[in-house]
């Protein structure tokens, strides 16, 4: 059984945007307008954190991609009470969306704040309706939605293994942000293939993960910039 993570190489990236764009298209994800935004409504799958290091006059910004951490021990399903938030094939957390109920239970216990919640029916203009993705649902209101690693990808990939005749192999799967990364910074794959480009990253020195002393074990790590 494979381990699906990703590596985030913060030497490549550049902070371009393409991993946001790329997430917003490919699953769908609603663009609120400017007036839900002021409320903090806005839905980012795959979203950046900014940190600050040092002091003035030799403080550095630095900016970090964030997509959901894919936890393999996830606080977010220990609390939702319909067992809508539920971690599937290759430790992937997902979203039953018919089954939530919109509480927010794990948006409250995610300590990554990668989970939102959908305050309004989406409405697609119709020029925009023909670019939406078939293979992703539209969420509707009131249920909380995530970064699943574009799992629906992680389907056609198995389908297009089995009728080849052979296994799912590193390489075969690819969430939208890894592989629309112009430099290359994301990295995705099983953390468990001894033989995958993932395996050998998460394992570097330079690598380390988010918040990882408060026990949830998250499957994104990130390598550490230079000096």
């Amino acid at each position: 059984m494979a381990k699906w993570g990703m590596v985030i190489d913060l030497d490549k990236c550049t902070m371009c945007g393409t991993c946001i764009a790329s997430c917003h298209i490919e699953n769908n994800v609603a663009i609120v307008g400017p007036e839900e935004a002021k409320k903090n409504r806005a839905i980012f799958w795959m979203d950046t954190i900014t940190f600050e290091e040092g002091e003035y006059p030799n403080a550095r910004i630095k900016i970090v991609p964030r997509p959901c951490m894919n936890c393999q021990s996830p606080q977010c399903t220990y609390v939702c009470p319909v067992n809508a938030t539920q971690k599937g094939e290759g430790g992937i957390i997902g979203q039953i969306y018919p089954r939530c109920i919109g509480c927010r239970y794990c948006t409250v216990a995610c300590p990554y704040t990668v989970k939102y919640f959908n305050w309004y029916k989406p409405e697609w203009e119709k020029e925009f309706k023909k670019a939406l993705n078939p293979d992703v649902s539209l969420r509707p209101r009131g249920v909380v939605e995530k970064c699943t690693f574009c799992t629906h990808r992680l389907q056609k990939a198995k389908e297009k293994a089995k009728a080849e005749g052979r296994k799912l192999i590193d390489g075969d799967y690819w969430p939208a942000c890894a592989e629309s990364c112009p430099t290359g910074a994301i990295y995705f794959g099983d953390l468990e293939d001894i033989n995958s480009k993932v395996y050998e990253l998460h394992r570097s020195p330079r690598a380390y993960r988010l918040f990882e002393d408060m026990g949830t074990d998250p499957t994104v790590y990130y390598l550490m910039e230079g000096r």
